[in-house]
């Protein structure tokens, strides 16, 4: 199941968020059913019977054609920071490496799980405009990521149980000012600007997916293949990054692990290719979708 975040075009404010499931060609409107949930937070905080009402909800629900609404982030205005992890594909891991922008660390690959955070303010939809123009040093690189949505919360999750507590998927882009990244020797000033977290389209539901590990991830910019892997190059699996997180911090629902990003970003060529304004940054996970945004 896809759910989706989305707002009618004919309403266009902040208080026109609904929920929807999207099948075919457009949007069932949960918005108009009784009792569905008004947020996808909400929808995250159903747990294990969540497919059931989901499902439920949907039989009558008024059908909406993909032309009267805008799809936004799944999470708009996420509740808490996004968790993020860095260093996290070993070919990637290389590339920061050898690229000169690493200042937090001396090995190639790390012992343990780089955790940082994004703010609720870095998120902006799909078809959005990246806010390059807020990054002082016009050094603007994208970060292609599998981002896990957390249903059932919980603190102490062990691996074993770990994908018990995972609602679904989604695709975040985790926008970075790499001259920041470096400067503040930390990278939630470089990675933290205003609109600098591009997510959606939708969130996948985990059902939907039986084994994250084979999920495919590409990104395109300005039509160029940069980044190609699967999610089995994990260095820390998806298991491991949540019984990690919730070690010492209780994971709540809707929370969102953006799950790190693989070799090719931009600090990876001589010269670095950043991006510029009109670049487009394409990035595809198969049975997600497509999150696309334009640099402005």
């Amino acid at each position: 199941m896809k759910l989706v975040t989305f707002r009618l075009k004919s309403k266009n404010n902040p208080q026109n968020q609904r929920i929807g499931i999207l099948s075919g060609e457009g949007i069932v409107d949960l918005s108009a059913v009784e009792g569905a949930p008004p947020s996808m937070a909400a929808c995250c905080a159903l747990g294990a019977d969540a497919k059931k009402h989901l499902e439920a909800w949907q039989v009558g629900a008024p059908r909406l054609a993909a032309g009267d609404v805008e799809i936004l982030a799944p999470f708009p205005r996420p509740a808490r920071n996004i968790f993020c992890v860095g260093k996290n594909y070993h070919e990637h891991a290389k590339e920061f490496a050898n690229s000169g922008f690493d200042a937090t660390a001396k090995e190639i690959v790390p012992e343990a799980p780089v955790v940082f955070t994004k703010p609720p303010s870095s998120v902006i939809g799909p078809g959005m405009a990246v806010p390059g123009f807020l990054d002082p040093t016009a050094s603007v690189d994208y970060e292609g990521e599998l981002a896990v949505v957390i249903g059932e919360g919980g603190r102490g999750i062990s691996i074993a149980a770990a994908m018990n507590h995972v609602f679904g998927y989604t695709i975040v882009n985790d926008v970075t000012s790499r001259h920041l990244q470096q400067k503040h020797r930390q990278w939630v000033l470089g990675k933290g600007i205003d609109g600098f977290c591009p997510m959606g389209p939708v969130v996948l539901t985990a059902d939907e997916v039986p084994d994250p590990r084979a999920l495919h991830l590409r990104t395109w910019v300005n039509g160029e293949l940069r980044q190609n892997a699967t999610v089995a190059d994990l260095i820390f699996d998806i298991p491991t990054l949540i019984a990690t997180i919730s070690s010492y911090i209780t994971l709540e629902p809707g929370d969102i692990i953006a799950t790190g990003t693989p070799v090719g970003v931009g600090i990876g060529f001589t010269p670095p290719k950043f991006l510029g304004s009109g670049d487009v940054v394409r990035i595809e996970v198969a049975g997600i979708g497509v999150l696309e945004n334009t640099i402005a």
